[in-house]
């Protein structure tokens, strides 16, 4: 008997880790890839965007540069939520209320620059901390997103041409 309550119980627990697991990614099952770029949005749940406008539709992203390109496209629009992946966990955070970390270390997604979220304070200060970079807000951190954009496409266009050029050598058998 408390063989199979154990049994029910693990199967009950795991059944909901997956359901929360689920919920949590639910805008990567609605946007799997970028609109933009077509990178994975589950690869970069980190640093996934999700604008939500005024008029009911919404646009998922990889990055806060694409959804910048979004928000540049659509003037006309207003948007209703602009949510991020939080660094650490990857759950959807308010991106305006979110606390960002401007450069550092580490590769940014789609720029030079790198641009993270954090849903706290004192882990972006942390992380800020490890990595260098700048503690900054949405204004800020959306500021220097337009200012790095041509430079970042010009990277973009540079690593694209660079894996297209590598796949036209290989399995030719040179």
């Amino acid at each position: 008997m408390k063989r199979t309550l154990y049994i029910i119980a693990v199967f009950i627990l795991c059944t909901a880790a997956v359901a929360l697991a689920m919920s949590h990614m639910a805008d990567v099952k609605a946007h799997s890839s970028c609109k933009y770029c077509g990178m994975d949005r589950h690869k970069f749940a980190h640093s996934r965007m999700l604008i939500k406008y005024d008029d009911g539709t919404e646009v998922g992203t990889c990055s806060i540069h694409c959804a910048a390109l979004d928000l540049a496209l659509n003037i006309d629009k207003s948007p209703a939520d602009i949510m991020v992946g939080d660094f650490n966990d990857k759950s959807l955070i308010n991106a305006e209320e979110a606390t960002w970390v401007l450069g550092g270390d580490k590769k940014g997604v789609m720029t030079s620059r790198a641009k993270w979220a954090f849903a706290d304070g004192g882990s972006a200060e942390k992380f800020a901390n490890e990595h260098g970079g700048e503690i900054v807000d949405f204004d800020l951190v959306m500021s220097a997103t337009y200012s790095d954009m041509y430079k970042d496409t010009k990277m973009i266009r540079k690593m694209r041409a660079m894996r297209k050029s590598e796949k036209g050598h290989s399995g030719h058998g040179h």
